[in-house]
């Protein structure tokens, strides 16, 4: 029989157990399907589980894939499985010969997060490298490991992205510059906006680290990308501020014709 304590609930869902405890359970053999296991997962779980798994993600490919161009990670879920699509500037050395790389690396996530065998990394070239603060940031970041002047590298950033069409750009390289005392030197060209809603949609940013011999070197880049109608190379929204005025229409002026007398209108 029930005991007063507990209240019957339907497969798979919460049992209250006395006072204001609750108990998980799982739906086991639901609608005579046999070996369904189904655990009820709260929304907020779900989010931050999904949140953790995108950072931890992330994470891992910007170490594996930085000499390679790596400039993000989506990750959509679809009815066969999860698909992963790496965004890279070289795609050819992500692959690897014969796809071993991208087996490599899809055995690596699926050992590492628990996954079935339904899971596909799939790697895009980035259209305009010029125009991803990422890519920039990594570059820039191999350039003084390589010993190039910081004043050099930073100017050669700013001009390549200038010159893919972006409306404005800043890189700021903070740290033991030169001497023992730490400072930031910023370098900034065109446009850039830094307060409101369009921030997050115009501005692409990246931080990176750089370890050199003297200290850690600190990297920003931010890039004001441009309003691209076919949201190819930036937003297809316009910024707010930005009026078209367009020129008032003529209007149609009743004339006469003197042959024959009828009106014509221009």
């Amino acid at each position: 029989g029930m005991t007063p304590w507990t209240i019957a609930a339907p497969a798979g869902g919460r049992v209250k157990v006395g006072g204001s405890r609750w108990r998980e359970t799982t739906a086991k053999n639901v609608g005579g399907k046999r070996g369904i296991m189904a655990t009820v997962k709260s929304k907020k779980r779900k989010f931050v589980a999904d949140g953790v798994f995108q950072a931890e993600l992330n994470e891992l490919l910007t170490r594996e894939l930085a000499e390679d161009g790596y400039s993000g990670v989506e990750v959509k879920t679809t009815p066969k499985g999860i698909e992963i699509i790496i965004r890279a500037t070289r795609t050819q050395q992500v692959t690897g010969e014969k796809g071993r790389r991208i087996k490599e690396l899809t055995a690596v996530v699926q050992k590492r997060f628990k996954l079935d065998d339904g899971v596909e990394l799939f790697v895009e070239k980035v259209k305009q490298r010029g125009l991803c603060a990422v890519a920039q940031a990594e570059s820039l970041r191999y350039k003084l490991l390589g010993g190039l002047a910081v004043r050099r590298a930073c100017y050669g950033v700013l001009r390549f992205v200038m010159e893919s069409g972006a409306k404005g750009c800043t890189v700021s390289v903070s740290g033991k510059l030169r001497a023992q005392r730490a400072k930031t030197m910023k370098f900034t060209d065109g446009y850039m906006i830094s307060s409101g809603y369009p921030v997050t949609q115009f501005v692409d940013t990246a931080c990176r680290h750089v370890l050199l011999r003297q200290g850690v070197i600190g990297i920003k880049v931010k890039i004001m990308l441009p309003s691209d109608p076919t949201g190819e190379t930036g937003p297809k929204m316009p910024l707010p501020d930005v009026i078209h005025v367009y020129d008032p229409k003529e209007d149609p002026v009743s004339t006469l014709t003197h042959t024959t007398g009828q009106v014509s209108l221009a």
